[in-house]
C-alpha cells in the first residue's frame, strides 16, 4: 500500500475569496479484486475498527453507493460496475473522525478508477413505506444507553463498526451494527432494532422498484414478517437478481408466477403499507471509470 494521490476530480467551490479545502483522504489504502466466494455462501461488509477500514466482496457499484451515501439504483453507469467486486483496506489518518470515511472513500474511488461523474435528478416509480390506517403494531425497542451522553445529546461513537451480510443455503443475516439486524430464512424475516430507513432498504431487495421511507418514524423496531413459501422463494430470486447474479429462465418464471401478496399482508400485520408513488431522486452518473484500479 502507499500514500493516496490527490483525487482526479477536485471538489472546488468558487467563492469571492477562493476555494474549499481538498477532501480528506486515507493515510494509505489498497484496492484489489475480491477472491471468489465459497459456493453457496455470501459474506460481505464494511468494517471500521479504530483506524482500520475495510470493505470486502462489494461490487464497485455498491462501493460507489456507500461512498456517496446513495442507494444502488441512484448510481448509473456501465453494467460491469454491478459485477466487478473489489476489496478495500485502508487506514485513517491519526485523529481523523469516523464521519469522514465516506469523503475518503469518494476521493479514493475517484482517483484509483479514474472516474468522471455528474449528478442528475430523475423521477422514479417508488414504493413509499407509510404507516397503515390501522396504526403501527410493531414493538419499539428501548433507547440504547450507548447512543447518548449523560445530558441526552447524541454521542459521536468512535468504536468499532461492523455492517455485514453473511449466510448460505439455510438463511441470511444482515447486521447493521449496534444490535440492529435482520435474519432471513424459513419463509420469514425476523428483525431487531431496525430504523425505518433500514426497513426500506431491506424491502427494496425484494421489490422491482426503489423503496423510500415516508413514515416519519424515528425509533427502532422489533418485528417478524411471515410469507408463503412461493412468495418467499420469489423474494430470494429477486434479491439475487438485484445483486447482479445471473439466473436460469425457470427461476425468472417462478418469480413472475408468485403473487407477492404475502409481503403486503405481512407488512399490514405490523402496521405498515407500501404505496406506489413518484419521487424525484438524485442520480450519480458515472461517465467514465477504468475497469482496473491504478496501482496501490
Amino acid at each position: 500500500m502507499k500514500t493516496i494521490r490527490p483525487a482526479i476530480l477536485a471538489f472546488v467551490t468558487l467563492t469571492g475569496f477562493g476555494q474549499t479545502a481538498p477532501p480528506p483522504q486515507f493515510e494509505v489504502a489498497s484496492i484489489r479484486p475480491s477472491a471468489p466466494a465459497a459456493l453457496g455462501q455470501v459474506g460481505l461488509g464494511l468494517h471500521i475498527d479504530g483506524s482500520q477500514v475495510s470493505m470486502r466482496q462489494f461490487a464497485l457499484k455498491d462501493e460507489i453507493a456507500v461512498a456517496f451515501n446513495l442507494k444502488q439504483y441512484q448510481v448509473s453507469g456501465p453494467d460491469w460496475l454491478a459485477t466487478e467486486k473489489f476489496d478495500i483496506v485502508a487506514k485513517l489518518p491519526e485523529g481523523a473522525p469516523r464521519n469522514q470515511v465516506r469523503e475518503m472513500l469518494q476521493a479514493l474511488l475517484l482517483d484509483r478508477f479514474q472516474m468522471k461523474t455528474h449528478h442528475e435528478t430523475k423521477d422514479f416509480s417508488v414504493y413509499a413505506v407509510v404507516v397503515a390506517k390501522s396504526g403501527l403494531k410493531m414493538k419499539e425497542a428501548p433507547p440504547d444507553p450507548a447512543d447518548a451522553t449523560a445530558d441526552g445529546d447524541k454521542k459521536t461513537d468512535q468504536g468499532a463498526v461492523n455492517v455485514s451480510v453473511s449466510g448460505g443455503r439455510g438463511g441470511v443475516v444482515a447486521n447493521y451494527g449496534n444490535g440492529s439486524f435482520f435474519t432471513l430464512g424459513n419463509n420469514r424475516i425476523d428483525a431487531q432494532k431496525m430504523q425505518m430507513n433500514y426497513v426500506a432498504d431491506m424491502l427494496a431487495r425484494f421489490e422491482d422498484r426503489p423503496v423510500v421511507d415516508m413514515t416519519e418514524l424515528k425509533g427502532k423496531y422489533d418485528f417478524t414478517l411471515t410469507f408463503t413459501e412461493e412468495d418467499y422463494h420469489a423474494m430470494m430470486i429477486r434479491a439475487a437478481i438485484s445483486s447482479g447474479m445471473a439466473l436460469p429462465p425457470e427461476a425468472i418464471q417462478a418469480m413472475q408466477n408468485a403473487s407477492g401478496d404475502s409481503l403486503f399482508s405481512a407488512l399490514q400485520m405490523v402496521g405498515l403499507k407500501l404505496e406506489s408513488r413518484k419521487a424525484p431522486l438524485d442520480v450519480l452518473v458515472i461517465d467514465h471509470a477504468e475497469k482496473s484500479p491504478t496501482e496501490n
